[in-house]
């Protein structure tokens, strides 16, 4: 039996050369050909080197998730946009809560991000949603003292 292409992720360097090598898969499109084995591979490695070193494990809703590994990875509104191939603006109301996360979206951030995509497939709640729950607690409010 010859040496094995991929193992068991030990380090940060390690890590990101797997990470880097799923995303080429992707991007070619090669992940879901003849090399879809190997990219599934990877995404299994990747995802338990990640639940051993994730600090955040849950704590995040999406969006938040989302901030964190832009800051992480040094990334810009614009850098997302261009990965995921939309609007800067669009990018800015997911971060501003005025959109919803799409499943392509969900998609494309879970692989570049080299997570599962449940992570950010989590409900939250959109910034209209969150003006209406306040004014109803308002409302409430008023009945109770009137």
């Amino acid at each position: 039996m010859g040496e094995l292409k991929y193992k068991v992720i030990k380090t940060r360097e390690q890590y990101y050369e797997y990470c880097n090598e799923l995303e080429r898969l992707d991007d070619s499109g090669e992940s879901e050909g003849k090399y879809q084995d190997e990219a599934e591979l990877l995404m299994v490695l990747i995802e338990h080197y990640d639940a051993e070193h994730t600090i955040f494990k849950g704590e995040f809703d999406p969006v938040e998730l989302l901030k964190s590994l832009m800051k992480d990875h040094k990334m810009k509104a614009k850098d997302i946009a261009e990965l995921l191939n939309v609007s800067k603006g669009y990018v800015s109301e997911i971060l501003n809560y005025k959109k919803g996360m799409s499943k392509e979206v969900i998609r494309k951030l879970a692989t570049r991000f080299a997570m599962r995509q449940e992570a950010f497939n989590r409900p939250y709640r959109l910034e209209g949603e969150r003006m209406m729950e306040e004014e109803e607690d308002a409302v409430a409010q008023e009945a109770v003292h009137s």
